[in-house]
């Protein structure tokens, strides 16, 4: 029998998060055929909508509310909640976001079912989701079923590859009936500490520095690389807690956990914390002047050197390389 399965999107400063279509594309995987409803919930979902049919969804419903122009836990799992009763879905699927994480267990706990976090692919045998998720810091992975009742899973970003988008595809969109009251934190202004213009946890490429940049100046030619490439600065939490960066940029088991394409770890010297949030990176370069530092076990590429003298030689090849690239 089809299943109808729910896609949660996310919005970000009035643009749909990448992991939103991630998860559209699990759900689709896991319907095997059956119906893909997206909710999007905020300010601007209703503008937004029309993207996830686009993306694979085949209707959307919506939660559109100035009260929910910034994510609260009341207000969400209320809006959730009401999707949950108009449509009764077999299964939700989540991002495994800062919103996800806080989101995805209220509602299992409010429906009295079961949730599979941290889901790194997936695959249906014999009609039942298979859902394979890391265990033990990354060293091992775990295959995951739910035999019963809904199904609730949140999708690490990074890990699912969206559907091609289609800008013709056409579905029905329409608002959710429910009273958007008793929330109970009002969030006024959201101050962002995290320097860059790419999401941390969807880029592709990521720069990490480790305390082997020695000082908030150190990480300086990381961000100038980071920039030639497109992607984002990260830190492992050694370089927080010495005050070289700040928390939002921390990478880890304590921290964010990130699977990018690329992955280029300076002065970072292979803690198994710091490992557990960047080992599934497709490709992990690393530099450090111990030849013996633990992250070249896990490194696919490994630079022996001062990371003062390898980055800035690696920045201005790269400038190169981009200069004579039509």
């Amino acid at each position: 029998m089809p299943k109808k399965i729910m896609a949660v999107g996310e919005i970000r400063e009035g643009q749909l998060r990448r992991v939103s279509f991630e998860t559209i594309a699990a759900a689709k995987a896991a319907a095997e055929g059956g119906e893909v409803v997206g909710v999007l919930i905020g300010k601007e979902a209703g503008v937004l909508a029309e993207e996830m049919i686009q993306y694979g969804a085949d209707r959307v419903r919506t939660a559109e509310d100035e009260k929910l122009g910034h994510y609260t836990s009341d207000g969400f799992a209320s809006a959730m909640i009401a999707a949950v009763e108009q449509e009764q879905p077999d299964g939700i699927f989540f991002g495994h976001t800062a919103l996800g994480k806080d989101l995805a267990p209220k509602i299992a706990a409010q429906l009295d079912a079961g949730l599979v976090s941290d889901v790194t692919a997936l695959e249906v045998r014999s009609g039942e989701v298979v859902f394979t998720r890391p265990i033990y810091a990354g060293k091992a992975f775990q295959k995951v079923t739910v035999p019963e009742g809904l199904l609730l899973a949140a999708i690490r970003p990074n890990n699912i590859e969206p559907c091609p988008r289609d800008r013709t595809r056409s579905g029905n969109i329409s608002p959710l009936s429910f009273p958007v009251k008793d929330i109970r934190v009002v969030i006024e202004e959201v101050v962002r500490k995290s320097a860059g213009s790419v999401d941390l946890s969807e880029a592709k490429v990521i720069v990490a520095g480790g305390r082997g940049v020695k000082s908030a100046e150190g990480f300086r030619p990381l961000q100038e690389l980071a920039d030639v490439l497109g992607g984002a600065v990260g830190a492992s939490r050694g370089a927080c807690d010495a005050g070289y960066c700040d928390y939002s940029l921390q990478i880890g088991q304590t921290g964010k956990v990130v699977t990018p394409d690329l992955y280029i770890a300076c002065g970072i010297s292979g803690a198994i914390q710091h490992l557990a949030g960047m080992s599934n990176s497709k490709v992990i370069v690393a530099v450090n002047k111990d030849p013996d530092a633990e992250i070249f076990k896990v490194a696919d590429y490994g630079i022996v050197g001062d990371l003062f003298e390898v980055v800035p030689m690696l920045t201005e090849e790269l400038k190169k390389v981009k200069a004579v690239s039509p």
